[in-house]
């Protein structure tokens, strides 16, 4: 039950240090929305770091695993948590896996988003 107060809390912060992030950010550079995309590649960075000392360094207590990695990063962008799954998988050498779970996930995601915006059109009154 601890474990769900540190994600709970981790979560918040990370939620509000996205928004605190994105409203200093330009909305778009070369006519690309830029402010996400730029928090994902930094949460990644962040974790790939954070992940990283804690293998090589140091043993950290659960609770603050808990609160960095799925409460402050996964707060501030889920995307961080999809490139963990990647890199797992990539460094036990399952190269196929790895790259199937980056293409599933992208093209089933999309394709879900788009049909996820069908369902409420179809009940919607013309």
């Amino acid at each position: 039950m601890v474990s769900y107060v540190y994600v709970g809390l981790g979560g918040a912060l990370g939620a509000m240090a996205r928004v605190a992030l994105t409203s200093v950010l330009p909305p778009s550079a070369f006519h690309m929305p830029i402010k996400i995309m730029i928090v994902n590649i930094l949460g990644c960075f962040i974790l790939g770091t954070i992940v990283e000392i804690f293998a090589l360094y140091a043993h950290m207590p659960q609770g603050v695993q808990h609160f960095l990695v799925q409460g402050l990063l996964g707060g501030f962008t889920t995307f961080s948590a999809f490139a963990l799954e990647f890199g797992l998988l990539f460094e036990k050498n399952s190269y196929v896996l790895a790259c199937s779970y980056v293409v599933l996930s992208v093209v089933l995601s999309i394709l879900f988003f788009f049909m996820g915006m069908r369902i409420p059109r179809i009940f919607a009154p013309r």
